[in-house]
């Protein structure tokens, strides 16, 4: 689907979830069933993927026969955004979605932990693991929740639903891909969570968590200097700190964390749980392909693009990965009558 892109006064600093166009104008039957069947398509997938990753005997079950647990962590992720989304429907705001996404990232990873230590795999040796990698889940989502927060109530409306929040099937659909965005991500955390294999912690856990310190720092670190640097109010770009190597240092950081906690479980993955990969993989095209860095590149260069100082920036600095600056020399050169080079 298409995204939405928020208007120029918008800077978002995360992956976020995606969210549809619309208009509010009434809808023939027919593209309001398809509207609709897009919702349970996309519950169809997050029930697909946590399927793969938590079947019998790799993922613990439900007694009872009642299926994988890893599948009732991903209804229960979708079934948050639906519940939400009736208050916020009635009340036309889009003010608690941000919010109610960073709880449930949280309440998905903890709930399945505890059913791990509490009833599946109680008083197992390596179930730090999974206490460690929900640990840092919970550390994430409340940096990441805390921010959005705070800038949906400054700026009292999120430009992404302008058109979408009056409509019954879009409004939702927008709610459902965030219980998708939720769960594709955890795919890795759910399946340690929810994995039947008892594996001692090894060389995997220890360079997972490591890249996750990584790239939690990077993000974080970036964040607060690009914070600092908006209160200059320069009319410039950033090019100071991490960002004189990377024009977006804080994407990379949250793809690398995300990337660290797949790592983590490579020693439990058996047979379909590799489809865990997924998380880090949804990630990094939602970053760099959907509402991230094209959204981003594409601002900076309608504001400042016939700037030949910023041109020069965009060929001496990394796009993503912080790496040491380039020499623009005959390339820029070359180049410099062209502002989308």
């Amino acid at each position: 689907a298409d995204i939405v892109v928020p208007p120029a006064g918008r800077d978002p600093t995360r992956s976020r979830p995606p969210s549809l166009p619309g208009a509010s104008a009434p809808r023939p039957a027919m593209g309001l069933f398809f509207e609709l069947l897009g919702s349970v398509v996309i519950l169809a997938v997050c029930v697909g993927a946590c399927w793969g990753i938590g079947y019998d005997p790799v993922g613990n079950q439900i007694p009872g026969d009642n299926g994988p647990v890893a599948v009732y962590a991903a209804m229960v992720a979708v079934g948050i955004q639906w519940i939400v989304f009736v208050p916020s429907f009635a009340a036309g705001t889009e003010k608690f979605y941000d919010l109610t996404g960073s709880i449930t990232y949280t309440l998905v990873a903890v709930a399945t932990l505890l059913y791990r230590v509490l009833y599946s795999n109680p008083g197992a040796a390596n179930n730090v693991r999974p206490i460690v990698s929900t640990a840092l889940v919970i550390v994430w989502a409340a940096r990441l929740g805390s921010f959005l927060v705070r800038r949906i109530f400054r700026d009292g409306k999120d430009g992404r639903f302008d058109e979408i929040k009056t409509s019954f099937a879009l409004f939702l659909r927008a709610w459902t891909a965030q219980g998708m965005w939720v769960t594709l991500t955890l795919l890795s955390v759910l399946t340690i969570n929810t994995t039947a294999i008892e594996v001692p912690l090894g060389p995997a856990d220890y360079v997972g968590w490591a890249v996750w310190l990584i790239g939690f720092l990077l993000e974080a670190i970036a964040d607060e200097q690009k914070k600092a640097f908006a209160k200059l109010r320069t009319g410039k770009w950033i090019e100071v700190g991490l960002w004189r190597y990377s024009r977006h240092p804080n994407y990379f950081g949250e793809m690398t964390l995300w990337v660290g906690q797949f790592i983590v479980g490579i020693s439990v993955y058996r047979g379909a749980q590799w489809i865990a990969v997924l998380s880090p993989l949804f990630v990094i095209f939602l970053i760099s392909k959907i509402s991230g860095l094209p959204m981003l590149e594409k601002r900076a260069d309608d504001k400042w693009g016939s700037d030949p100082e910023y041109r020069r920036y965009k060929k001496t600095v990394s796009v993503l990965v912080p790496w040491f600056r380039r020499d623009p020399g005959a390339e820029y050169d070359q180049h410099e009558s062209d502002p989308g080079s």
